[in-house]
């Protein structure tokens, strides 16, 4: 098993769930989320607790499947950043270089779920979560991992390329999977590819960084800035390539989706978990495939992770 850092946000999310008062609504092409007056009181029917964050997500991923897991990323000293730490100890992460800010409390979304269609909306406070300039990209060289997965920095580019360069010089591999605001900056996001092995984006964002209108087109493009891209594209499923191999994927399963929060972070930390720890790059894709379909399938970003030992039935894959 490998050694794998992630570096990115941490979050308490806090779900507001109800079956009738926050169902969309259609206004011409556009929806608008839940029925409610303003002014108005609103009876829901549940609320739940859970952790997230790009960076929780990731190395609870590892953890479960086994690699030696650490977290980089900044909480507060408050009710949200202890069940955070909790939570990171219950799943055997290492949470010792994470950072404590004072001036700010502990990153929270507040998620608006229906419970019949599954449909959500987000309300979030990045609080100790909005930057990140304050961790140390030296830290890496007593870490010693053999792979940094990094989920977005809300733009530090300047943070990025520290910790790029320094894994760079270390021989640390890095997994990317950049946000909106990095995709903001696509000139400077280019320039940190150099040091990246494997990008992870969905169509929408690969259009951002690289000229093309259809999968193929853009992976080819990617593919000229780094060694391994994975373009995912929702129900179409998505593209993923290398030096050598390239695939085409479907979804895994067409399932009922009970909650979306941390489908993303599922399928770019499972294809990591399962690489890393020594299987083929075709089944790893398949492997993230079904850890995102897992993850969706159950409420919050975590609770569906697959550990790697599950039973994983064949899906829609082919070389191209």
């Amino acid at each position: 098993m490998a050694r794998i850092v992630s570096l990115g946000s941490a979050l308490q999310d806090v779900y507001l769930i109800d079956h009738d008062d926050l169902r969309p609504t259609t206004i011409g092409d556009t929806a608008i989320f839940g029925k409610v007056l303003v002014g108005s009181k609103v009876d829901i029917d549940r609320v739940a607790y859970e952790v997230g964050g790009g960076g929780i997500n990731s190395s609870i991923s590892f953890a479960r499947h086994g690699h030696e897991a650490i977290f980089m990323g900044n909480v507060s000293r408050d009710p949200a950043g202890a069940a955070i730490l909790k939570k990171l100890d219950q799943e055997g992460v290492d949470n010792s270089y994470v950072r404590f800010l004072e001036r700010k409390a502990t990153g929270t979304s507040i998620i608006l779920l229906d419970s019949k269609s599954g449909e959500r909306t987000i309300l979030t406070y990045r609080g100790a979560s909005e930057q990140f300039g304050n961790l140390d990209p030296l830290d890496l060289d007593s870490i010693q991992p053999d792979w940094m997965y990094v989920t977005s920095l809300r733009g530090d580019m300047e943070t990025l390329q520290n910790f790029f360069q320094r894994a760079k010089r270390l021989g640390i591999k890095i997994m990317f999977n950049p946000g909106i605001k990095e995709l903001e900056e696509p000139k400077a996001l280019i320039g940190l590819l150099s040091c990246v092995n494997v990008l992870i984006v969905n169509k929408e964002e690969a259009s951002r960084i690289v000229p093309g209108n259809t999968l193929v087109e853009l992976i080819y493009h990617l593919n000229n800035y780094v060694d391994t891209t994975i373009i995912t594209a929702g129900a179409m499923g998505g593209i993923a390539g290398n030096n050598t191999e390239t695939y085409r994927f479907g979804v895994y399963e067409d399932q009922k989706i009970k909650d979306a929060t941390g489908a993303g972070d599922a399928f770019g930390s499972g294809f990591l978990a399962h690489f890393a720890a020594g299987h083929s790059f075709r089944n790893s894709l398949i492997f993230a495939s079904a850890n995102s379909t897992s993850v969706v399938m159950k409420l919050g970003a975590s609770r569906g992770l697959l550990c790697g030992n599950e039973a994983i039935h064949p899906m829609p894959i082919q070389k191209i």
